[in-house]
């Protein structure tokens, strides 16, 4: 099934499926997530699909699912989907960029797709063809879950003014935006984000990135952190997956692959409505409670998108799997930034500008 005709399909089928596959065996599959219970939006997504797939079956598909580091380590979830450790994972990809820099496609790139754009692209613009390639040679089946929709800059225990300001700093930052950083001089620290707080209440790092106003509320990061800067450039639209292993998605009947699907697909556009519900309430909250927006100086922002496109290039150079992902992906965003800018921003531009209570 092709993901548009998923994408229409994934209501219908999730209604229809009981009937279906009443006469199916009984299948009981553990599933592992990078992300604590705690966030309930991320880690939430996991367990709707996990609720999909057993209202859908009678109960027949049971997944279990299991919070960072109850079974594996937050960043152990792909080798336990590849390995068979699991039969699924949940999981951000951009955490394996050190297995290959190709799988940060499958979840934020810098200056990169929004939610919006990166959904159309995996759907319609043959980046889940792509990603499903890329995947293939880890053993793995893979399912957007998800997205966070655009995410803040970070938390920074003093304000930052100047590129000049960035160089030494150690910052909690993910993917490939703290390779980018790093450019800058700024030491990157990848870091659980259960751990994170305490990284900063204890000047082990200078500032953090997490997603945005509703989980980093839940972290408490302004209380030791109060300056709380934006735009989140190196996360646009943060993509979160599935890892089914090979062989336990091939001895799935085929009426469970399209309810897990279906589960998939209805689980990636509720936890990207989650965080558009409740950031804005959790954002007023963060500043009653002392935290200061800042917005990134137009210089340190220039200087992140040069280096970024650096860094893709010199990536692309080395490395083919990346370089067959980048092209036309960096075709598609050129066009969708065009059209992003005469539609959407312009009438968003407006309403901002123009509030009416």
């Amino acid at each position: 099934m092709s993901r548009r005709r998923f994408l229409q399909a994934a209501p219908a089928a999730l209604v229809a499926a009981p009937a279906v596959v009443s006469a199916q065996p009984a299948i009981r599959w553990r599933l592992v997530s990078s992300f604590p219970k705690l966030l309930d939006t991320i880690y939430g997504s996991a367990e709707m699909v996990a609720q999909q797939v057993a209202a859908a079956t009678g109960g027949r598909f049971q997944i279990q699912v299991f919070a960072a580091n109850e079974l594996v380590p937050p960043y152990g979830v792909l080798d336990a989907a590849r390995e068979g450790t699991v039969e699924c994972g949940h999981s951000a990809s951009y955490y394996y960029i050190g297995k290959d820099p190709t799988f940060a496609f499958d979840c934020a790139m810098p200056f990169g797709l929004n939610g919006r754009q990166q959904a159309a692209w995996m759907a319609d613009g043959g980046g889940l063809a792509l990603m499903r390639e890329l995947f293939a040679g880890y053993n793995i089946v893979n399912f957007p879950c998800g997205n966070t929709g655009a995410q803040m800059g970070g938390w920074f225990r003093r304000e930052i003014r100047t590129v000049a300001d960035l160089r030494g700093l150690k910052m909690r930052i993910s993917g490939l935006a703290g390779q980018v950083v790093s450019r800058l001089g700024v030491i990157p620290q990848q870091i659980p984000g259960a751990d994170v707080y305490p990284a900063l209440e204890k000047g082990a790092i200078d500032a953090a990135e997490w997603v945005g106003p509703y989980d980093d509320l839940k972290f408490g990061f302004y209380k030791v952190a109060p300056y709380y800067y934006y735009p989140g450039w190196g996360e646009p639209g943060a993509q979160v997956s599935i890892y089914v292993n090979r062989q336990a998605y091939d001895a799935l009947p085929v009426e469970y692959r399209h309810v897990l699907e279906a589960a998939c697909a209805a689980a990636h556009l509720g936890m990207q409505a989650r965080y558009d519900a409740r950031n804005p309430v959790a954002m007023k909250k963060l500043i009653d409670g002392g935290a200061q927006l800042r917005v990134f100086p137009r210089d340190i922002l220039l200087a992140c998108q040069k280096e970024t496109f650096a860094l893709y290039r010199e990536i692309a150079a080395a490395n083919p799997q990346f370089r067959k992902v980048f092209e036309p992906w960096n075709r598609f965003r050129s066009a969708q930034h065009l059209w992003t800018r005469i539609a959407e921003n312009s009438v968003d531009a407006f309403a901002g500008r123009h509030p009416v209570e």
